[in-house]
């Protein structure tokens, strides 16, 4: 709205011409991670003792680490303050004509409502079963299934580049492999339905979740800005790339406007991680983590970084397995492979505190993030 009325309005009055500036995607970049980060630290007092009022308290698992027990009725279903300075920040300062900014703000709300409603039923009904599991993948699959159906069969994405995948370390214009139809949209749904569980099983310790989700977010940027800016270079010969081919990455017209997207979610991120740094004073619960993990996954299916997603978000695919290693061997062998699950648990029942594991986390994913961006290079 603010970028409608800057450049497209005022811009265009003698002596407003130096609004202008609000036409390209940087300006924008820090705007939106500003204005996000501002509505956190405005609004969030306020928001969490509007929870602590009304006893939205979170509740505590009962085979749980024992030290979990003293965080009983700390204010949970934070993820809506995320949320909200997302929302805003992305009316404000994106281009809402931009195809891409609303699938991945339409699904991160969608997913958003899912987890606010498993959250809700966890508060009124007090304890931490909320709606049936089956029935939350059933709606998170039709969202997502129908984003990717809607990618697809649209022109957001030019047909060229639809059902391909870009692979890490490797020149997409020699070597893209190309789906079918409906097996790439079973494919993006599995991928956003993925990253949204993975984001919510890492969501256990004070700050886990969202440290490396604006980690995620901040690699985002840097991905969408490069596969969709329309700045050339000069080549050896002569001729001229886009700075996309030149790093041999997918070029995708309209997709630079992900960038002040993904700037709006590292601001939300970081305002948000003020309050639930250890010991949190409020928790984001499935309507942070579901809607955090469904922008993720759409950003990564957006700007053709399916595949390097695993590196980019290499801590919550490492949390995910772990469930996935324990059930596995229980049901297999009847025995456990980790003390519990996830596996920063595990740390946790070793005799770790929870600050060592959350800081060691968080660099974790700031290396995966760094081997992510290197593969722009080594290809």
């Amino acid at each position: 709205m603010l970028y409608y009325l800057l450049y497209q309005v005022l811009a265009r009055i003698d002596g407003l011409s130096f609004l202008r500036v609000f036409r390209y995607p940087s300006m924008r970049i820090l705007a939106a991670a500003i204005t996000a980060l501002l509505l956190s630290f405005l609004i969030g007092p306020w928001f969490i003792e509007r929870l602590r009022s009304r006893q939205i308290g979170q509740q505590i698992r009962d085979d749980g680490p024992k030290t979990h027990k003293k965080k009983a009725g700390t204010p949970t279903m934070g993820g809506a303050l995320i949320l909200f300075c997302l929302v805003v920040s992305v009316l404000l300062w994106c281009d809402l004509s931009n195809r891409f900014v609303l699938l991945a703000l339409g699904v991160s709300v969608a997913f958003g409502a899912i987890g606010f409603a498993d959250d809700y039923a966890k508060v009124t009904k007090k304890n931490t079963k909320g709606i049936p599991g089956k029935l939350r993948l059933l709606l998170e699959f039709l969202i997502a299934g129908g984003a990717m159906a809607y990618l697809f069969m649209s022109d957001t994405m030019p047909p060229e580049l639809r059902t391909h995948l870009q692979l890490p370390f490797t020149n997409f214009y020699e070597v893209s492999p190309d789906l079918s139809a409906w097996l790439y949209i079973v494919f993006g749904a599995f991928v956003v339905v993925g990253t949204a569980n993975a984001v919510n099983l890492t969501d256990g310790l004070d700050g886990l979740a969202i440290g490396p989700t604006i980690i995620n977010a901040g690699t985002f940027l840097v991905f969408a800005y490069l596969a969709g800016v329309e700045t050339t270079i000069l080549t050896r010969s002569g001729g001229e790339q886009s700075l996309a081919q030149y790093l041999h990455i997918a070029h995708i017209p309209g997709v630079v406007e992900l960038a002040v997207f993904c700037a709006a979610l590292f601001g939300a991120g970081i305002g948000f991680l003020w309050y639930n740094t250890y010991p949190a004073s409020v928790f984001m619960g499935d309507v942070g983590s579901l809607s955090l993990g469904g922008a993720l996954g759409m950003l990564a299916v957006l700007t053709k970084n399916e595949l390097v997603l695993t590196l980019v978000g290499g801590l919550f695919v490492i949390e995910a397995l772990s469930v996935f290693i324990q059930v596995g061997s229980f049901k297999t062998r009847g025995k456990r492979v980790f003390k519990m699950a996830p596996i920063h648990h595990h740390f946790e029942l070793k005799g770790w505190e929870e600050p060592k594991i959350i800081v060691r986390f968080w660099l974790i994913s700031i290396l995966f993030a760094l081997l992510a961006l290197g593969t722009l290079k080594l290809r």
